[in-house]
């Protein structure tokens, strides 16, 4: 199975429990690796036979900054569950992470790997 990598998508928004995160919105860096096969794309040079990446990074930037989740564990499932039912593809890895959420470390996330049989 072939991947489709988005790297280093930085979006902002509100998440966390303390009332400061649930207030101010902050850094939340997700990283999305997609299973597909590509080789119909590939043979046909054709955006209609490809997995629309750019359409895929949209929603999801658009579910990230209407979101207010609590915790990260319900937001990457959210993505994932998005990418895998909305778009059709079988298996998804979804890092994400907020940077400087913890004093002396960079910053602090999960990952996590779906399957769309997670989601029936």
């Amino acid at each position: 199975m072939d991947k489709i990598i988005i790297k280093d998508l930085l979006l902002r928004g509100i998440i966390g429990i303390n009332e400061e995160e649930r207030v101010n919105q902050q850094d939340i860096l997700i990283n999305i690796v997609m299973y597909a096969d590509t080789r119909a794309a590939a043979n046909s040079d054709d955006i209609n036979d490809a997995i629309n990446y750019r359409t895929i990074t949209k929603r999801i930037i658009r579910h990230v900054e209407g979101s207010s989740d609590f915790l990260v564990e319900k937001l990457v499932n959210d993505i994932a569950r998005i990418i895998l039912v909305e778009y059709d593809l079988d298996r998804v890895i979804v890092r994400l992470e907020k940077p400087g959420a913890l004093r002396f470390a960079k910053s602090v996330g999960i990952e996590i790997d779906r399957s769309r049989n997670d989601y029936d």
